[in-house]
């Protein structure tokens, strides 16, 4: 119930975002987050009671919208190509997510609280490099921009379906997968294991992709969704042997990985560059819906099928995802900013 009002306040905040950097820098959004999240952490390292942690996931949820909306727009803004930067930024992001639950881990065998004022400090020493940030104007999109909303857009739509992909398959490796390895006993030091590969092998995708160019941009939302969806659905089926599972969680994970930056890349190309802020917050909000739906999905389904066949439905509906590049003839939004095939 915590987890989800902070994923409810992710959603409802990113919402807003679009409109929001159209008020005030994108810089501003990221040293925000950086103070949210620090609040958040020492909230509940100061008290575990209800009130404070339920302010402290809320909390939680509006620094997570604001960091990734406000640091993937702001290094699209001066580049050439979206996906190189944004395969920066969350290739760097990532070794992070890989290096934090060590260091929690560590700190938590001393103390929860040290490990919350720990996480606390991390967060409010980022701020001052957040405002060091280029002060970039809010965005001004043109008066004649294309009538309807941004998230219809062609390409945009694309980046909103690599989002949910993404999202779901996040969703499922934080809950479902841990669930089908322990129910095939596999013991608690080999689903940790198994889980890392699914992270380290997204770590991979996010940092590859960076390198494709032209159409090879949309060709990779395709791979990745079919990769993503499809390995993540067998993962129950073969939960009983690790080196299967691993070997299914690593394709997976490169797929996701994939997906997280080629998603905002192609929605951030397919728009005006004043527009780039309201397509990548359109993209995020998808993303972080499926991430809660996706275990809430599951979890209805499994009161009447099993939990393999439940993952597999899930696995397919991840993977279909891809069938939305095939709704555009047009060449690949990443040509749209002076790019190359």
């Amino acid at each position: 119930m915590l987890t989800a009002v902070s994923a409810i306040s992710q959603m409802a905040t990113r919402l807003v975002l679009g409109a929001a950097m159209r008020l005030f820098g994108d810089w501003i959004l990221v040293a925000g987050a950086g103070a949210a999240l620090a609040l958040s952490n020492g909230l509940v390292g100061f008290s575990a009671a209800v009130v404070p942690f339920v302010a402290a996931e809320l909390l939680q949820g509006v620094a997570r919208a604001c960091f990734w909306t406000g640091s993937q727009t702001h290094v699209v803004r001066g580049a050439t190509r979206a996906i190189g930067a944004l395969a920066t930024i969350n290739l760097v992001s990532s070794l992070g997510l890989l290096g934090g639950p060590v260091l929690a881990g560590v700190l938590i065998e001393r103390s929860p609280r040290l490990a919350m004022l720990v996480g606390a400090g991390v967060a409010a020493a980022g701020v001052p490099f957040a405002l060091l940030l280029d002060r970039l104007p809010a965005f001004s999109p043109p008066a004649d921009r294309s009538a309807g909303q941004v998230w219809r857009r062609p390409g945009v739509d694309i980046g909103r379906w690599a989002g949910v992909s993404a999202g779901a398959w996040r969703g499922l490796l934080s809950s479902y997968v841990p669930v089908a390895l322990d129910l095939a006993r596999q013991p608690a030091s080999t689903v940790g294991a198994l889980v890392a590969v699914a992270n380290g092998a997204s770590v991979v995708g996010s940092a590859v992709v960076g390198r494709l160019h032209g159409r090879w941009v949309r060709r990779a939302f395709v791979l990745g969704a079919l990769a993503s969806g499809v390995a993540v659905g067998l993962v129950a089926l073969v939960a009983g042997v690790w080196w299967a599972a691993a070997a299914l969680l690593a394709v997976s994970g490169l797929g996701a990985g994939v997906l997280q930056t080629v998603g905002p890349a192609i929605a951030a190309d397919s728009v005006h560059p004043e527009e780039r802020g309201e397509a990548i917050a359109s993209a995020g909000t998808w993303r972080a819906a499926a991430l809660f739906a996706a275990p809430m999905a599951v979890a209805a389904a499994v009161a009447v099928v099993p939990l393999s066949a439940a993952m597999a439905v899930a696995g397919v509906l991840i993977a279909g995802g891809a069938a939305v590049a095939r709704r555009h003839r047009a060449p690949a939004p990443a040509l749209a900013h002076g790019d190359r095939p």
